[in-house]
């Protein structure tokens, strides 16, 4: 039977955007968390040791993907598994298989095989819309995209998307595993993720609505972005580790807005902040809209874009990502975020 609370289970990239919030909540309902990260340093671990209940149930594990035995040992006595580590492409690859697509999909396996090894209960893996939405070919716009619905991965390749790339083919090499091992795997296509962080840093998509507010010299597209809140992605993940009837794939991309809506939005509430121009968003035609329903099916409810928007920017703001620093660069529109 899928996990309840007590258990122990591990989260790969514990200190990352998604699994930080994903620990504070299993810490919250009494699990145990074993969590692997790539450095134990203070400034990358300090906010998962600060958490309620970190003291007595958090167990970090320095371990890299590629390293099957580390994984091992830190999935050893769990009876479920998280993984939500994944690579993040660079501006700058020189080898974008090696660096990007080949970590996630080996790290995915690793994480698979290990799971198998210490006889867990369900591995829930995070993959991405990305997986979902890249269909080059015709799709009809009036065709809501479901979990059946997979990326074109050659037209991802030929057109150097490195992360939908690697999403697809580590999300595909996840199902095949299970269909041929008897795991039982479930997956989690997350949208655009905003809301407030826990980690000390600002991360790509906080980056994407400090670029709206403040503006920068880039161009980006018009297309139709699919949101998320953070926590509400975690809700999603412990639900998908705790419903005994979630199986496959699950979309969770519960908003959608236009770059021109959303920026319109932000100068709306926000108008001390000098925005991006209207100008520097070029047209273009809009896929298709994907449904969430499989995932609320479940009972999953999420909160409003607005609250999830407004939590992201006075987050930002109380930290001081807003901050204008003299000297420094224009705020660049994280290249990623106009690949999805």
């Amino acid at each position: 039977m899928p996990g309840v609370a007590g258990e122990t289970v591990c989260v790969t990239g514990a200190g990352g955007y998604i699994a930080s919030w994903l620990v504070k909540l299993l810490l919250a309902r009494g699990y145990t968390v074993h969590g692997t990260v790539r450095d134990l340093g203070e400034k990358k671990t300090g906010h998962l040791r600060s958490l309620e209940n970190a003291s007595e149930n958090l167990k970090l594990f320095k371990a890299d993907l590629l390293d099957y035995e580390a994984m091992t040992a830190a999935i050893a006595g769990c009876q479920g598994v998280f993984h939500v580590a994944s690579p993040v492409p660079s501006a700058n690859l020189t080898d974008p298989e090696v660096e990007v697509v080949r970590p996630a999909v080996v790290g995915t396996k690793n994480v698979l095989e290990a799971a198998s090894a210490a006889k867990v209960k369900r591995v829930v893996v995070v993959s991405s819309i990305v997986a979902v939405d890249i269909n080059p070919k015709g799709w009809p716009t009036d065709k809501i995209k479901d979990e059946n619905s997979w990326s074109d991965v050659e037209f991802c390749r030929n057109n150097e998307e490195w992360y939908s790339v690697s999403k697809i083919t580590a999300e595909k090499a996840a199902h095949e595993y299970a269909q041929r091992t008897g795991l039982d795997v479930v997956t989690l296509n997350p949208a655009v993720v905003f809301g407030p962080l826990l980690q000390p840093t600002v991360n790509a998509s906080s980056q994407f609505l400090i670029y709206f507010l403040k503006g920068g010299p880039d161009r980006m597209r018009d297309k139709l972005w699919h949101i998320v809140d953070v926590r509400d992605t975690a809700d999603a993940l412990l639900l998908l580790y705790e419903a005994p009837e979630a199986s496959g794939r699950h979309i969770c991309a519960p908003h959608i807005i236009t770059a021109q809506n959303l920026r319109e939005l932000l100068k709306s509430t926000y108008p001390e902040y000098p925005h991006i121009s209207k100008d520097s968003i070029d047209d273009m035609e809009h896929p298709a809209p994907m449904t969430t329903d499989k995932l609320k099916k479940l009972g999953w409810s999420c909160r409003s874009l607005e609250e999830t928007i407004a939590d992201t920017v006075e987050f930002c703001h109380q930290s001081g990502f807003l901050d204008d620093v003299e000297g420094a660069e224009p705020w660049r529109f994280p290249p990623l975020y106009n690949k999805i």
